[in-house]
């Protein structure tokens, strides 16, 4: 708890006394269905407590939400606060891999029983037990009538989307407190990622309810969670398959940073950058996400340059810089197997492209060259000028942007130069290597994507500026770059004469 920050404590305590008053009028209320709200809390305990899936004896993932149809069924039979109730056993016993540990638990008990209650709240406005069939659960004979269908679907859906909303919602506001994220932002990206999961979690839900007030009662709802077995079976492997991706990544990234350890750490600062491009000019979340992967692997094509390029002390001969200008062809090659990748693989393929087209592998020119791509160019380029090499000392980050402006229109995409001096002029530039360390993320949300990953590999600057200002690493002197010419070099390149050890890929 004290390594959060005090703003968060105080979020995480104020919505710990809104659970505790949604779920305590339960306690007073002589017309709370105990047993039925206790075969259900005892049933969503039971479903946190199983960590291993019967069907094929493979883990069941963390947090994301497997069993919330027990929850939802709870939504729809009983009254909120003994909904949020329900919510609270489950909550506390769920399993955390961050710490502290206890907090996390209090804090998803919490914000789910908030949750519940508030969707509970909303499912009696909407008369939704009216529309489910009226009675106690698992009455019988008269008190038993049928569900009113197609009606119960609306407001058992409408439900559902509010105990996403709120979920979200609680989990944008402390990831705000805690990590200065915009709330917006993290509330929008959550969103998009939870609202159709959830809402087949009421469908499964609404199948419970509508079994348990039936004839048949408890035994038949209990089928509902067969499927929900299956379900978690295949969240498994996707998540499974997502951390194998994760770890092919993070191997890729450490091995160019043994490889090139003169530039150890850019990668990762390259794909925080081309996120906070991304971000400025309003990307979705999950495509923001594919923008910083895609600057975190832009220069994995370097494992397949001969080390003495990478390492070399002085210029490089025209063959040497025809070797190292093959590294976004490598790059491209190494991770098209990577299927959730997607436009990251264009973004490592052209992130050497010009705008003025004399750029390579082949030339591309203006919008011919994807959007990614042109995004990851500015990202690699600001921090090739703003971080220290053996060759030459970091500029200011306002010289890195005047001269990225100085380039824009020839060398980079406008665009792409003022949305990232924007978001610096915003937020500043704060870089963080989280390669060794998690998150730390106090959410019950599924996962956005990859976690942050390490880092390798430097890249294209612009040369010092015509008006005079401190020397600049030419481009031809940067990983990826080749040895060019003083006279007649393009727009932003230098004499590679200037190069230091490791300068070369």
């Amino acid at each position: 708890m004290r390594s959060l920050p005090p703003l968060a404590r105080g979020y995480i305590l104020c919505a710990v006394l809104a659970a505790l008053a949604c779920a305590a009028p339960a306690l007073t209320d002589p017309g709370t269905p105990w047993p039925a709200a206790a075969l259900l809390a005892v049933l969503y305990l039971g479903c946190e407590l199983v960590r291993i899936c019967p069907l094929v004896g493979s883990r069941v993932p963390e947090g994301i939400g497997s069993f919330f149809p027990v929850v939802l069924a709870a939504v729809l039979l009983l009254p909120p606060a003994a909904a949020a109730l329900v919510a609270l056993p489950g909550g506390l016993a769920g399993a955390v891999v961050q710490r502290p540990a206890w907090v996390r638990r209090v804090w998803h008990a919490a914000q789910q029983a908030t949750a519940a209650w508030a969707a509970g709240r909303v499912y009696g406005l909407l008369h939704g037990p009216e529309a489910l069939g009226g009675g106690p659960p698992g009455g019988s004979g008269a008190a038993v009538r049928m569900a009113d269908f197609p009606y119960a679907l609306l407001p058992a859906a409408v439900a559902a989307a509010v105990f996403c909303l709120v979920l979200t919602a609680l989990d944008a506001g402390v990831l705000a407190a805690a990590e200065r994220r915009p709330a917006a932002t993290a509330w929008r990206g959550q969103l998009t990622r939870s609202l159709v999961p959830h809402c087949v979690h009421g469908l499964a839900g609404l199948m419970m309810a509508v079994m348990w007030r039936s004839p048949y009662g408890l035994p038949a709802a209990l089928l509902v969670l067969l499927p929900m077995y299956i379900s978690c079976w295949v969240f498994a492997q996707y998540h499974r398959e997502r951390a194998a991706h994760r770890a092919t990544i993070r191997a890729l990234v450490q091995a160019v940073d043994i490889k090139d350890r003169y530039t150890r750490g850019h990668s990762e600062r390259v794909g925080q950058a081309s996120a906070m491009i991304a971000r400025e000019l309003g990307m979705a979340e999950d495509r923001l996400e594919v923008v910083r992967i895609a600057g975190i692997l832009h220069d994995v094509g370097k494992l397949g340059v001969p080390t003495r390029l990478l390492r070399k002390d002085g210029p490089l001969t025209a063959e040497e810089r025809r070797i190292i200008e093959l590294h976004p062809e490598y790059g491209h090659e190494m991770v098209r197997g990577i299927g959730f990748l997607g436009e990251a693989r264009a973004a490592i393929l052209h992130h050497h492209e010009r705008i003025d087209g004399s750029g390579y592998p082949y030339g591309l020119a203006g919008e011919q060259i994807p959007v990614l791509a042109r995004v990851v160019a500015v990202a690699d380029a600001f921090d090739a000028m703003t971080s220290t090499r053996s060759y030459s000392r970091a500029r200011p980050v306002a010289t890195a942007l005047a001269e990225l402006q100085r380039c824009a229109g020839a060398q980079f995409d406008p665009a792409m130069v003022r949305a990232l001096t924007g978001a610096v002029d915003r937020d500043g530039w704060h870089p963080v290597v989280t390669s060794d360390a998690d998150l730390q993320v106090i959410s019950s949300s599924p996962p956005a994507g990859p976690a942050p990953l390490p880092d390798p590999a430097p890249a294209e600057i612009p040369a010092a500026s015509a008006r005079g200002g401190p020397a600049v690493p030419p481009l031809a002197a940067l990983p990826g770059q080749g040895s060019r010419p003083a006279g007649g070099a393009p727009a932003g390149q230098g004499d590679a004469a200037r190069r230091g050890p490791g300068a070369g890929a």
